[in-house]
């Protein structure tokens, strides 16, 4: 029985996921796709019908906001004296705040290498300016607490943000990053970080609010290609890194297994995506997400984001399809 989409359709299923066996009450909810013919990978095609307004149109709706604000603050000032002191002093300190962030805004678009701490302060104001002060009502209620739907473990490589990615709102989605989005499984005590955010995002934000755990790779990936060129019986070359990929050695040896012919960058194509079932697989090694799971409370999910082509692929661990769609 095939449970998840491997990266050859003719090689035999590698070990850990003929092993693996989901309770026969555990069906998680899957995306259904229409498939035309048998293939690992399924393409489906997204158009995007989504409305571009003009600068004009923007600006019209910027002018009728400040309009609107305006005339409730001049109202206000005529009421009383007093505030028309503290609204000027304030005032003064918003314009030279604005002229300043314009600038910095202009100088972050355009690609300008900024002093860190002058990187820093530009990049907190655009996200007031344009996140934290026009969402009030979103920051107000994340002061009272989180309750994301989806955890997200996804590597640390700084091309492949998940929540730039996949548009991810504050308060939507818990993350974990690591090198090469890899999950231990549950023997191996040593690596406490990855199993930590699991166990707080399963256990103590609780499943009746994470539904969906999503691990993503990603193309070009330097710990899968650190983990495919490892040569066997060669010296240690890092401190922790080799210790660490060490976790992705099982679809190495599928991988190698079944692309003996591939080179090296093919090789870490395929292993890119075999590293993400893997990790699927070792998250069900964790009692309370196999629990979860098998109560239909929690579905895990693979992605694979494909920035060289601008793609994005998708399946749900189930045991009854592995179809995966391509966005």
């Amino acid at each position: 029985m095939s449970l998840l989409p491997i990266s050859v359709a003719a090689a035999a299923a590698p070990t850990y996921l003929t092993s693996l066996q989901l309770p026969s009450s555990s069906q998680p909810t899957s995306a259904s796709f229409s498939t035309c013919a048998p293939r690992p990978y399924i393409t489906i095609r997204l158009h995007r019908s989504a409305r571009v307004y003009s600068s004009q149109e923007v600006a019209q709706v910027a002018s009728d906001l400040f309009d609107q604000a305006q005339e409730k603050i001049l109202s206000k000032l005529k009421e009383n004296s007093e505030l028309r002191q503290i609204i000027a002093k304030k005032l003064v300190g918003i314009i030279e705040e604005l002229e300043h962030s314009s600038k910095g805004a202009a100088e972050l678009q355009d690609g300008a290498v900024l002093p860190p701490s002058e990187r820093i302060k530009q990049g907190f104001l655009q996200f007031k300016i344009n996140n934290f002060l026009k969402k009030p009502d979103l920051w107000s209620k994340l002061a009272e607490g989180q309750s994301p739907k989806f955890m997200v473990i996804a590597c640390s490589d700084s091309r492949v943000c998940p929540t730039e990615v996949l548009g991810f709102q504050p308060g939507e989605a818990f993350v974990v990053r690591n090198v090469a989005n890899l999950v231990p499984t549950w023997e191996k005590s040593g690596y406490p970080g990855t199993s930590a955010a699991l166990e707080y995002a399963v256990l103590y934000l609780k499943v009746s609010q994470v539904e969906n755990i999503l691990v993503i790779g990603h193309s070009r990936c330097g710990g899968i290609k650190a983990l495919m060129s490892q040569q066997d019986g060669a010296a240690p070359w890092s401190n922790f890194i080799e210790s660490w990929i060490e976790i992705g050695q099982p679809a190495r040896a599928h991988v190698k297994a079944a692309n003996a012919s591939a080179d090296l960058d093919q090789l870490c194509s395929h292993c890119e995506k075999e590293s993400v079932n893997l990790s699927l697989t070792n998250l069900l090694t964790f009692p309370w997400v196999k629990e979860a799971v098998s109560s239909q409370k929690l579905a895990l999910h693979g992605g694979y984001f494909n920035f060289v082509e601008g793609s994005f692929e998708y399946w749900t661990l189930d045991a009854k399809t592995s179809d995966v769609a391509k966005f």
